[in-house]
């Protein structure tokens, strides 16, 4: 028996199973990152004084890189969905690998970042501030590694469905790609927050 609303959008919502479903995880993900953020603020306004990310040596160069990195690999998620659409699995193959590889990249960036912190010395334990960089920071990267594991396995093994039922791929592939674009603006939150303000 076929599960009902993979393919077709529900009558009741208009939306399929899995974006409906993944709607309902990106509000969930919306409260934890919400809160830690939250928690930032009411920790940085009670604070007398309060060191910026510049004062305890984080990389704005880079993580304006890893910006640029994220953004584009948006940009590159959107091109996969499309190719998909078009019907053109090589172009697929292109765009998903290049996102991938774009989070690789971050999270290669951000392994240089981490190494930087451990080598001078400035551990969670330093200071509140240095405790909330390395839990968010962390926390996003552990969302980076997932979404690359899922467009990792789309285009590889997963992509066998695009043979039996491209529509359902596609709507994979559009899941995916919200997840990843809700990781990339997380970030775009996280950037300005640690490293400039």
């Amino acid at each position: 028996m076929e599960i009902p609303y993979t393919v077709e959008p529900r009558p009741d919502t208009g939306l399929f199973n899995a974006k409906l479903g993944i709607w309902l995880f990106l509000a969930s993900e919306v409260m934890l990152f919400g809160a830690l953020f939250s928690s930032y603020i009411l920790l940085r306004t009670g604070a007398p004084a309060w060191p910026h990310g510049r004062d305890e040596g984080l990389n704005v160069p880079l993580a304006t890189l890893n910006t640029l990195i994220l953004i584009s690999s948006s940009v590159t998620m959107v091109m996969a969905w499309a190719s998909v659409k078009l019907g053109d699995l090589k172009k697929f193959r292109l765009y998903m690998g290049l996102t991938f590889l774009c989070g690789l990249g971050f999270m290669v960036i951000k392994g240089i970042e981490y190494a930087h912190k451990f080598e001078t010395h400035h551990y969670p334990s330093t200071n509140t501030f240095l405790a909330i960089y390395f839990t968010l920071t962390g926390l996003h990267g552990l969302h980076v590694l997932g979404g690359m594991i899922v467009n990792g396995y789309f285009w590889g093994p997963g992509a066998k469905l695009y043979g039996r039922d491209p529509e359902r791929f596609a709507n994979r592939i559009e899941v995916a790609g919200l997840y990843w674009h809700f990781v990339d603006l997380v970030w775009i939150f996280l950037f300005p927050t640690l490293y400039l303000l």
